[in-house]
């Protein structure tokens, strides 16, 4: 068959790309209420820092084979690198099972990064790749919205387990068939998308990939748009890993049970997730810089309120309103960096834009743990929040609007 780009044209390998992603999504969310309830209740950590460790090493561990995995697909295509990442993910599930200590966990969260930076990152790349430059707001609010409504529906539903069967092993048996069931669709139903960007680069006759090194340095500082992009995933993903790892133990602290702590650990990423629907396509009519300065600040606000206000009710509505804000947020830097990035190295450059995102996992574990133990978890929520809004700042002031259709022509 002819290769061609669009939405239409390509409709069933991006419809079984967005289930594959719903499964991505899912491998995160079986973590989402268990794992920091874990660390104290099962293996009985003391100190927040302590507790976070596993989110430092998935941070880490994720930000650098996002790195990778942007010039692993480049290079060498893109569907290899998504079966390598499931395959390194199935033995995710059952150390967390057996894990006879926390240093398991940790190891266990170490590949999960890996699966998380290779699967992720190529899901992202060959839905941009599908869809062509029209689309891509669209294409990433699908893509955004599958994974993190899947993040959210199982952390909500391994919260339940846990709540009637114990905190293990019964909640990670389904990340067990994930697992499985995204091994399986990747290998034998999901194909190749480099014939498409070679068509993209073709029509838009644009120029040779340049040097590694390069896509890195302009990505990260050279390039204005890039560049705040990087800063704003890392804070998205900064206060997006005090919600993973803090808010579950800030809201035990209160005397909140598990299931309402797995519903409000849900109502944040399902909200987010969903969202996306709308903030993705919207970005393609109205630009992607005012959604990114408008989202990051309704986070900061967001979290403020949970840092105010007590009470599962007051802090379900602030978990709505992170997740709005990191909706309108999330799928639109990608867009950005998708816009400004030239085909034969938008590869690379999603890669690098994604290490700095994900590396804030690691930076917020870090924060987080280290004020809420000296100062505690309260003024640590605090912290996060200001960081956030002050990211919103800097998008405002760097950022130039990417969108090829509302760009302003250099002087």
């Amino acid at each position: 068959m002819p290769i061609s780009l669009g939405l239409r044209a390509n409709a069933g390998q991006f419809a079984l790309l967005v289930g594959v992603q719903t499964l991505i999504g899912a491998m995160v969310g079986q973590e989402r209420t268990v794992l920091p309830l874990m660390a104290t209740r099962i293996f009985g950590l003391e100190g927040v820092a302590s507790v976070l460790t596993f989110l430092v090493a998935f941070g880490f561990t994720k930000a650098l084979t996002n790195l990778a995995a942007g010039l692993l697909a480049d290079r060498y295509g893109r569907h290899p690198v998504l079966v390598a990442g499931w395959l390194i993910g199935v033995p995710v599930p059952l150390l967390l099972i057996w894990a006879p200590s926390w240093e398991w966990v940790v190891a266990a969260n170490v590949l999960l990064g890996i699966n998380q930076g290779l699967t992720w990152s190529v899901a992202v790349m060959m839905k941009v790749d599908l869809v062509g430059p029209r689309r891509r707001g669209l294409a990433l609010g699908l893509n955004e919205a599958a994974g993190y409504s899947a993040v959210a529906v199982t952390a909500l539903v391994t919260g339940f387990i846990a709540d009637r069967a114990g905190l293990r092993p019964a909640p990670f048996v389904l990340g067990l068939v994930v697992a499985v069931a995204g091994l399986a669709l990747s290998a034998f139903a999901v194909r190749e998308t480099r014939d498409h960007v070679s068509l993209e680069h073709a029509l838009e006759d644009r120029a040779a990939r340049p040097p590694w090194r390069a896509v890195i340095l302009r990505t990260s500082f050279l390039d204005r748009s890039l560049s705040a992009a990087s800063q704003a995933g890392l804070v998205n993903n900064l206060n997006d890993g005090m919600a993973w790892g803090l808010l579950p133990l800030f809201y035990a602290a209160a005397g909140l049970s598990l299931t309402e702590i797995a519903t409000l650990a849900a109502a944040y990423p399902l909200t987010w997730g969903t969202s996306q629907l709308a903030t993705g396509a919207l970005s393609d009519r109205i630009g992607r810089k005012g959604l990114i300065v408008a989202g990051l600040l309704l986070q900061g606000a967001a979290i403020a309120a949970i840092a105010g206000t007590s009470g599962f009710w007051p802090w379900f509505a602030a978990c709505v309103a992170l997740g709005i804000g990191t909706g309108m947020v999330y799928p639109t830097l990608l867009a950005a960096v998708a816009d400004v990035a030239d085909p034969a190295w938008r590869g690379s450059a999603l890669g690098v834009y994604r290490m700095w995102r994900d590396l804030g996992f690691a930076a917020g574990a870090i924060l987080v743990g280290v004020v809420a133990d000296r100062a505690g978890m309260t003024t640590a929520i605090w912290a996060v929040a200001a960081i956030t809004a002050g990211s919103g700042v800097i998008v405002a002031v760097r950022m130039s609007e990417t969108h090829p259709g509302r760009r302003r022509a250099p002087a």
